[in-house]
Parts: structure tokens; C-alpha cells; sequence
């Protein structure tokens, strides 16, 4: 038992005296700071596709996870719980990106900072039950690409349907920064 409290006294007699932080940093070699790493957005091979392959986060990034929104009413006549209340594929995509958008903005990012994005698109019955990926994609890339080139990684799933009947879209982010 001496030897334990020898042990565990010796850092506190160095402290007392003054000479713990000396002595660590003499036995620890200072390091050179190592750059701060980027987020780096992987693009896909011999594709002008408007996502990224991967996205690589540094562990000097601060993650933001955005729950899934889902679309606002842009008829207000229309039953709330038809696609009529929230208009079709490209209209529902447009008002959650921009409830996203906004959401962004309130903590400070922007659209730029999204570094994975996970959509659910319901069968449009006007389009057979299909999902409306082209109405999907139109309103994406109002928000990502072109003028605006930092990609997401993203996956886009149909889905058997959503908590209203009426909503065709629900969209979830995940956005980083430095």
C-alpha cells in the first residue's frame, strides 16, 4: 500500500511544487499542429450526376442532423390530406427544401453545408403509383448543382406512403461544417 501512495502522491508533489506541467511537457515532444482537414465531397467517376459518391467528414467538423421535413400546404381549399393541399412531386420537393433551407439558415448554414441527404418519395397516383423522380430531381437542382456545386451524397427511396395521405416527399439532411 505504501507504494500505491507513493505513486499517487508523487504527481501531487510535483504540482505542489510547481514542476508537474514541466515535467510532462519535458517527456512529451511538442507536435507540429496538423492542417485542418476539409470536407472532401468524392465525385462520381465520368458522371455530372448532382450527388456526390461519398462525402468524408474531419472529426474537426461539427455534425448537424435535420429531421425529415415534409411538404407545406399550397392550397388551402384543397382537403389536408390530398396531394390537391400540396401539389404534386416537384411543388412538395420545392417547400421542403426550402423549409430545410430555412431551417439551415436559423443554425447559422446553408444549403452548401448538406453533406447527406436521405429522400422518400411516395407513388404519385398521378404518375400510376410511380414515384416522380424527374419531378423529384426538378427541384433539386435548383438547390444543388449548377451554380451551386457542393454535393450531398443522397439516396432517394419510394416508399409505400407517408403519416398524411396527401404528402408525396419527406426529406432528412445531414449538414457539417468547420
Amino acid at each position: 500500500m505504501k507504494n500505491i501512495a507513493a505513486t499517487v502522491l508523487t504527481p501531487i508533489a510535483f504540482a505542489a511544487a510547481g514542476l508537474w506541467s514541466g515535467a510532462v511537457q519535458a517527456a512529451v515532444p511538442a507536435k507540429p499542429a496538423a492542417p485542418a482537414a476539409d470536407i472532401v465531397r468524392h465525385k462520381i467517376p465520368n458522371s455530372d450526376f448532382p450527388i456526390a459518391l461519398a462525402v468524408s467528414i474531419p472529426p474537426t467538423a461539427t455534425i448537424h442532423f435535420i429531421s425529415g421535413q415534409v411538404p407545406a400546404v399550397v392550397d388551402k381549399a384543397a382537403a389536408a390530406d390530398t396531394p390537391a393541399a400540396f401539389g404534386d412531386t416537384r411543388t412538395q420537393t420545392a417547400t421542403v427544401l426550402k423549409k430545410i433551407k430555412d431551417i439551415l439558415e436559423g443554425m447559422q448554414l446553408q444549403m452548401s453545408d448538406v453533406v447527406k441527404m436521405q429522400v422518400f418519395l411516395v407513388g404519385d397516383p398521378a404518375k400510376g403509383g410511380k414515384a416522380d423522380t424527374k419531378g423529384f430531381m426538378d427541384a433539386y437542382t435548383q438547390y444543388f448543382g449548377g451554380s451551386q456545386p457542393n454535393l450531398p451524397a443522397r439516396a432517394v427511396v419510394q416508399v409505400a406512403g407517408l403519416s398524411n395521405p396527401g404528402w408525396l416527399v419527406e426529406i432528412e439532411v445531414v449538414a457539417a461544417k468547420k
